[in-house]
């Protein structure tokens, strides 16, 4: 989903996907400015040497973001072992906030593996916005959450930086859709670049090749 869709309150579809695993077979590869950009600026990673950050932008109340979820996940659980995947919840306005600090004090709590996926489900199958703090504390505590441990992690100051880190990020891989993906500092793509979020992951496991051989 597109930023300027979130400003007109517009909804978008993907592009039929193309599958996996074909873009790096495919003659020349993918193409800078047509399958992913490069960044001007490198983006700050938080990888030791030797590793390459994935890091993939989302937002809980996008519907393609909830479509490219099981996909995504199945991709995790296969990817090469040098590979440091992030998740990063975005803010194209002031009102997502609460969502970022949701996934933030979820990961702090240690709960991503567990409640990541049923957040998108209460979203989007539930048809529950999850959009304020009141929301979410509820929400939280009807999955065997201790409320007030969630909510000191929700407001927290740790929470606050991470979701300044996110904004810094969003802004420093100029992402302007979610789902998508920023590779090693360096590199981005996503649905609407790609022509398909899964095609999108061909041309990320192509361009981390192209760092691994330090191009």
């Amino acid at each position: 989903m597109q930023r300027r869709e979130f400003n007109q309150s517009v909804a978008a579809t993907l592009l039929a996907s193309s599958g996996l695993g074909t873009l790096a077979h495919a003659q020349g590869g993918p193409i800078a400015g047509t399958d992913y950009y490069k960044l001007d600026k490198p983006a700050p990673v938080d990888t030791p040497a030797g590793k390459i950050e994935l890091i993939e932008f989302f937002w809980y109340s996008c519907p393609h973001c909830n479509a490219f979820e099981p996909t995504f996940e199945a991709w995790t659980k296969r990817a090469p072992k040098d590979v440091v995947i992030r998740r990063m919840p975005v803010a194209f306005r002031p009102d997502f906030e609460p969502q970022q600090r949701l996934y933030f004090a979820l990961d702090a709590m240690g709960l991503i593996e567990k409640l990541h996926a049923k957040v998108f489900y209460a979203v989007h199958v539930e048809r529950n916005r999850l959009a304020t703090p009141e929301a979410i504390f509820e929400w939280v505590a009807k999955q065997g959450v201790d409320k007030a441990k969630f909510a000191d992690q929700f407001n927290s100051f740790t929470a606050a930086g991470k979701v300044k880190r996110a904004v810094q990020l969003q802004e420093a891989y100029k992402v302007e859709g979610v789902p998508s993906l920023g590779i090693a500092g360096r590199f981005y793509t996503d649905g609407s670049i790609a022509k398909s979020m899964e095609r999108a992951l061909g041309v990320a496991e192509f361009l981390m090749e192209e760092v691994r051989r330090g191009r």
